[in-house]
């Protein structure tokens, strides 16, 4: 079974958001994207708002800085996983690869204006 890997500093980290999206622990470890920064935005995506607990979300900000750092931790996803966490993200998110401090190559979800 191939895995993926994907980067999560919010909700996904939590073992409950976890176990209600893909039904077990996700194995990961620590690691760092480098050259962002987090901002808070506001959850118009009710569905996901109670699903997540959440009303405001975490959401990345491209710098370009190397001093600007966003720590979380790298999952390891199957496939199939890998779309119940685009189902699971509020609308306006996207899934683009990034490398990590590690070297690692994974996915992140960003907020559809931060990336422009």
């Amino acid at each position: 079974m191939d895995h993926e890997r994907l980067f999560s500093y919010g909700t996904l980290q939590t073992e409950s958001v976890q176990l209600s999206t893909f039904g077990r622990r996700l194995p990961g470890g620590p690691d760092a994207l480098v050259g962002y920064r987090l901002r808070m935005i506001k959850i118009e995506d009710q569905e996901f708002v109670a699903t997540s607990g959440a009303e405001y979300h975490r959401t990345l900000e491209f710098t370009g800085s190397a001093s600007d750092f966003v720590e979380g931790t790298v999952l390891s996803v199957t496939q199939s996983e890998l779309e119940q966490a685009d189902a699971y993200e509020p609308t306006g998110y996207e899934r683009i690869v990034v490398k990590l401090r590690s070297g690692t190559e994974a996915w992140v979800y960003l907020n559809s204006a931060a990336i422009n």
